[in-house]
């Protein structure tokens, strides 16, 4: 039964929402009445809130999401930086970690004109898609770099890059420079500019700031982007 709850809160990735009973039994393929029973079980321990005849994500979900000691930890650690990086450009920026073949957005700091894009807290996105992304796989290792070229590479603009000798001369790039790119490849319109964030010799998170590409400016983005990556490195090597 446990396996059954778990397919439940897994039919809401990747944009949460609400549902109804009739669909959450169609997206996990389980009976109406087991898709009831498991639903009011995950509404009384408050993994589930229930609206009517629909159900939504509870609360207790973020509160022990919020508790994962390694993002707690990169979060707290990263937030100093992140804002920092924000004062230096007023853009939007985000912190991400790998998580398989896709990066997980942990923290995001926006003005009060926010960008429209895929990215959010909690949210995820392809690593090959993404500035965030392509800044994480560039230093995961060369394993994880062939495997993710061997397969297709998923498209959420006509800008992403679907050719696997392009993308692989990217990484190449980013492993010289410290520095990802991205152009309108996540979303039209955006650009960005991410860069590693290391603890030791381990790429655990990437750092990133989002543009409208009318006012992208990479040469004066650039070293705000590397030098709160750069920080944030620091900070986890000291154990501050």
């Amino acid at each position: 039964m446990l396996d059954k709850a778990v397919t439940v809160l897994d039919c809401y990735q990747p944009d949460g929402g609400t549902f109804r009973l009739t669909e959450i039994a169609s997206r996990t393929g389980l009976a109406k009445t087991t898709a009831f029973r498991l639903c009011a079980d995950l509404v009384r321990l408050g993994l589930l809130d229930r609206d009517g005849d629909s159900y939504r994500l509870g609360g207790k979900l973020f509160e022990l999401g919020s508790l994962v000691p390694r993002r707690l930890h990169l979060r707290e650690a990263a937030l100093p930086f992140l804002q920092d990086l924000f004062e230096a450009t007023h853009e939007t920026v985000h912190l991400g970690i790998r998580d398989g073949h896709e990066v997980a957005y942990v923290e995001r700091i926006h003005g009060h004109q926010a960008l429209a894009l895929p990215s959010r807290i909690g949210g995820r996105l392809p690593l090959t898609c993404t500035g965030v992304g392509k800044a994480l796989l560039a230093f995961s290792g060369e394993e994880l770099i062939e495997e993710v070229l061997a397969r297709p590479l998923p498209q959420l603009t006509p800008h992403s890059v679907t050719d696997a000798a392009r993308l692989r001369t990217a990484i190449e790039k980013v492993q010289v420079s410290g520095l990802a790119y991205e152009e309108q490849e996540s979303a039209l319109g955006v650009c960005c500019i991410a860069s590693p964030v290391f603890e030791g010799s381990t790429a655990v998170a990437a750092l990133s700031v989002a543009v409208p590409r009318d006012r992208f400016r990479a040469a004066q983005l650039a070293p705000a982007v590397r030098t709160a990556a750069l920080g944030l490195s620091r900070a986890l090597g000291s154990g501050t």
